[in-house]
């Protein structure tokens, strides 16, 4: 789904696309209200979800056995590593920030620029690619076959064995179960009133009312379509210096001059944990990316009050940073 509006009109679509759903529990005044909350369960394979937490954390899937996912993707920093651009193999220096892993199950696309329709595929990339894992297929797999461990945990949930395919579908799976569900905020659309102050109340009929919901709503409040970065105003001309390649965005998967500047909206689940912001890193603080959000897709003038009480909303929404499976002390 792609959107070019910010506005109030976009937000009338969403209303009436999510009226009358009752979803997770939702009753009374908040079944219809743009963000849902998310399940307090998960039906996932717990083989497969302990398997892949050993993958994510293994620096094996490396070239030189010093890059594992879990480096950029900390699970004790909220699923990101809080840098700018995350740091690869040799040092190499990636060009994006990298997103929080947690919650990226509901995800419609992975990536910023939503080239991978699922979490198997985006788990595929990262080995490949030169700057950051810089590895290869048969160098993984020879790697894994010659773990006695690694072999009997395939064997117990893939007849196949271990496959290029086995291997992303288990951390792929893990991933799953990276999800932060029970938020203060999901207490109260479930009816808890005093789940939230009013500061955070008011900062979510803010959040509706001046159209960040347009974008952003949901279970994920948000990572369910695509968005022009500079809905109102150019973003990359204020933002000064080279336009590089992966500002393009969607561009790059597409090709069509149309989709140049897009991105996957991202979740604002764990917004409150993972500075710095946006897909080149530059806000620093979440206060600064959301003066960033009223100027160029908004082109609104919010009050102090306002946009303080819009951050005490966004906060709300972080809930159990739950890791199902392996640990960083399980992983070699």
């Amino acid at each position: 789904m792609r959107t070019d509006c910010g506005c109030p009109i976009a937000l009338l679509v969403w209303a009436l696309l999510l009226g009358g759903v009752s979803l997770h529990g939702i009753g009374g005044p908040f079944r219809d209200e743009p963000v849902k909350p998310l399940p307090l369960t998960l039906q996932l394979n717990d083989k497969k979800v302990y398997l892949g937490g050993l993958l994510f954390h293994d620096r094996r899937l490396s070239r030189n056995n010093t890059i594992a996912c879990v480096n950029c993707h900390d699970l004790q920093r909220a699923g990101t590593d809080h840098q700018r651009f995350s740091t690869g193999i040799f040092g190499n220096l990636g060009g994006l920030n990298s997103p929080t892993v947690f919650n990226a199950g509901f995800n419609f696309r992975q990536f910023w620029d939503g080239r991978a329709e699922t979490l198997e595929e985006q788990a595929r990339e990262p080995i490949q690619d030169p700057r950051e894992m810089g590895s290869n297929w048969g160098e993984v797999i020879e790697k894994l076959r010659a773990d006695d461990q690694y072999r009997r945990f395939f064997r117990a949930s893939y007849p196949e064995g271990i496959t290029p395919e086995t291997v992303t579908n288990a951390i792929a799976e893990f991933e799953r179960s990276l999800y932060t569900p029970n938020s203060r905020f999901d207490q109260y659309l479930r009816g808890d009133a005093d789940a939230i102050t009013p500061d955070e109340k008011r900062g979510y009929e803010l959040f509706k009312s001046y159209g960040c919901v347009s974008c952003h709503q949901g279970m994920n409040v948000g990572g369910n379509m695509f968005q022009k970065f500079g809905v109102m105003k150019n973003y990359f001309k204020e933002r000064k210096g080279k336009i590089k390649n992966v500002d393009l965005g969607r561009y790059n998967v597409t090709g069509n001059e149309q989709d140049k500047y897009y991105f996957k909206v991202p979740s604002l689940r764990l917004v409150a944990f993972t500075p710095p912001y946006f897909h080149d890193g530059s806000a620093k603080t979440l206060r600064e990316a959301v003066d960033v959000m009223f100027e160029f897709q908004l082109g609104r003038i919010g009050s102090e009050a306002d946009k303080n009480n819009i951050v005490k909303f966004l906060k709300t929404l972080a809930g159990n940073m739950r890791a199902r499976g392996v640990s960083a002390n399980d992983a070699k």
